[in-house]
């Protein structure tokens, strides 16, 4: 659709319909042209009402990236920070932690070669008797 025959369409609609109402209306012409002259004034103040908080939200939106743009990275590098120094702390903890596993595994291993030798014993005197 071209733009020119819809500005033109759209121009005589507006005016038609503008019309149509300074000739249906039940008020005299002054009472109407003042209504009329009201009604564009409330109009107008709305319309620059709308702008100002639309240039309020513009700036917050431009404050808003700006912060995330300074901040983010700081927040991703002291969060870095932070997991090295709490890895740092934890290894002390975490090699006594495998060392205590590891002798646990060698008193298990202990033990289950004791109760071995223990039930070798056992049935050992147990199959001479029955020789």
């Amino acid at each position: 659709m071209k733009a020119k025959p819809f500005l033109i369409g759209l121009t005589t609609g507006i005016i038609g319909g503008a019309i149509a109402v300074l000739l249906s209306t039940p008020q005299s012409g002054q009472q109407f042209r003042t209504t009329l002259l009201s009604n564009s004034d409330s109009a107008k103040e709305k319309l620059q009402d709308v702008k100002h908080q639309l240039n309020n939200v513009k700036q917050s939106v431009g404050t808003l990236t700006n912060e995330a743009k300074n901040n983010i990275p700081q927040i991703i590098n002291d969060l870095k920070q932070s997991i090295t120094s709490f890895s740092q702390e934890i290894e002390p903890t975490k090699n006594n932690l495998q060392q205590e596993i590891e002798a646990l595994q060698n008193s298990i291993n202990e033990i289950e070669k004791n109760i071995a030798q223990f039930t070798d014993k056992k049935e050992k005197p147990q199959e001479n008797a029955q020789v």
